[in-house]
């Protein structure tokens, strides 16, 4: 794994000696995980953390490419219409891997590969400006539900499919590939009365589980991003994971201490704050993750429990100046995990001018990569020094690779907080309630 991990300033005795976990939680926790690692074990045998098999997925990866290459030069955007896991990972993927300004460049300087967009959302100024904005003969929509059922995504595809025919009638249906359950649901059912192209979410993975699967490999494939890369980045956070030995084990001491921190020190804030723009989106990902898995109102005996941490995104340097005056000063409720990208320490130098005063001459010579690095430093330095609980993740680049690395790291890293926290990490009881009372609301009722 080339995904590094520390976690030093989560313990009192590197912090102020006051605040903090205790160090002899080491051994408690070491004692503990052999049998954390056993139910895992267990429950990835039955089926639970199916997702934790996707690094291995060869036959999707070839249909991809053949679909992919049949329609290279067709479609000048793609337009994805999903909203929580169906959307998230799409742009998380698009903003690490294609950056925030891709959907701004002309078609030469995306080489001819398409922008991407995603209505994650039935606020209708959104769609109505989003189709306004687009051409439409030169569109792909591809619509993500993993239950094919999901009201919001429906009602977007009803009105996108209007806009698509009355643009070019019965060819609508090769603007469209969906992406839902293999057997079930009117997703599946409309792709195929209508032979529209469609691929499969994988039954026992869930939404929040679900990027490196068809949901987000349909479009990373649609975009030129390298796929297989991603999928071995993902196999390497896996086998990492495997490691029996906890201090070894970097996703599950991840799950322990953020657990440990909020049973016993309170924190129940548990911030990821990366200093790249590049993962903006993706601390957006983790939001949904860390916050649907495991805020529980019963634990698996089925006793009230009401359990689970709150997920907050944060980005360096930006967040300094909105944040983190909260962070270092206010309640000692939180943890900030930071991510620290290696390769853009050297870029972008600052240049010289003759007016620059003193209190500026420290800048010249250096760039902005180094000042974003000194500032991620810095803050750190600040929290520990004011008691303040952190981790890091370090990471060399930002390429497909260690993005799955990353994002397979913080899925098993979810699955074994799961266990610490003694809550089902898989299911969504209060997502599933508001869908039913959506669905009375609008004169349906049932689900």
């Amino acid at each position: 794994m080339t995904l590094r991990f520390d976690d030093r300033y989560m313990f009192r005795t590197a912090l102020d000696g006051v605040h903090g976990l205790d160090p002899r939680l080491h051994d408690s926790m070491r004692e503990r995980f052999a049998d954390i690692r056993a139910e895992v074990a267990r429950r990835t045998t039955a089926g639970d953390y199916g997702f934790m098999r996707l690094g291995a997925q060869s036959g999707l990866v070839r249909r991809l490419n053949q679909w992919g290459a049949s329609l290279r030069g067709r479609f000048d955007h793609v337009l994805v219409l999903g909203i929580g896991g169906s959307a998230l990972g799409a742009k998380a993927l698009l903003n690490a891997l294609k950056g925030p300004a891709w959907n701004e460049r002309n078609a030469a300087r995306r080489d001819g590969v398409p922008t991407l967009t995603v209505l994650e959302n039935v606020d209708p100024v959104t769609v109505h400006d989003t189709l306004e904005r687009l051409e439409p003969r030169r569109t792909l929509v591809n619509v993500i539900s993993k239950s094919g059922g999901t009201a919001e995504t429906l009602a977007q595809y009803l009105i996108v499919r209007r806009w698509l025919e009355d643009a070019v009638g019965d060819a609508a249906r090769e603007h469209l590939v969906i992406t839902t359950d293999p057997e079930k649901g009117a997703l599946r059912a409309i792709a195929r009365a209508d032979e529209i192209t469609a691929f499969d979410v994988p039954p026992g993975i869930g939404g929040r589980y679900s990027v490196l699967t068809a949901v987000g490999l349909v479009p990373a494939t649609l975009l030129d991003m390298d796929v297989v890369q991603l999928l071995a980045g993902a196999e390497a956070a896996v086998k990492a994971a495997e490691a029996p030995d906890f201090s070894a084990n970097a996703a599950a001491r991840y799950a322990a201490w953020q657990w440990q921190a909020q049973s016993s020190r309170a924190a129940n804030v548990h911030v990821v704050m990366p200093y790249s723009d590049r993962l903006k989106e993706f601390a957006e990902w983790y939001r949904q993750l860390w916050a649907e898995s495991l805020g529980k109102k019963l634990d698996r005996a089925g006793r009230e429990a009401h359990r689970g941490p709150t997920p907050v995104g944060a980005v360096g340097a930006t967040d300094q100046h909105s944040q983190v005056q909260l962070f270092i000063e206010g309640p000692f409720d939180k943890t900030i995990t930071f991510i620290r990208v290696l390769d853009t320490v050297n870029l972008q130098p600052i240049p010289s001018r003759a007016t620059l005063g003193p209190e500026l001459a420290y800048l010249p010579g250096k760039t902005l990569g180094a000042l974003l690095d000194a500032e991620l430093h810095a803050t750190r330095e600040a929290l520990r020094s004011q008691g303040r609980m952190s981790m890091t993740l370090e990471i060399d680049t930002i390429d497909a690779h260690h993005l799955g690395e990353l994002m397979m790291f913080f899925q098993i890293a979810t699955g074994y907080a799961g266990v610490w926290y003694d809550v089902d990490p898989f299911d969504q009881p209060g997502v599933e309630l508001g869908k039913v009372l959506t669905f009375k609301a609008m004169g349906r009722e049932g689900y």
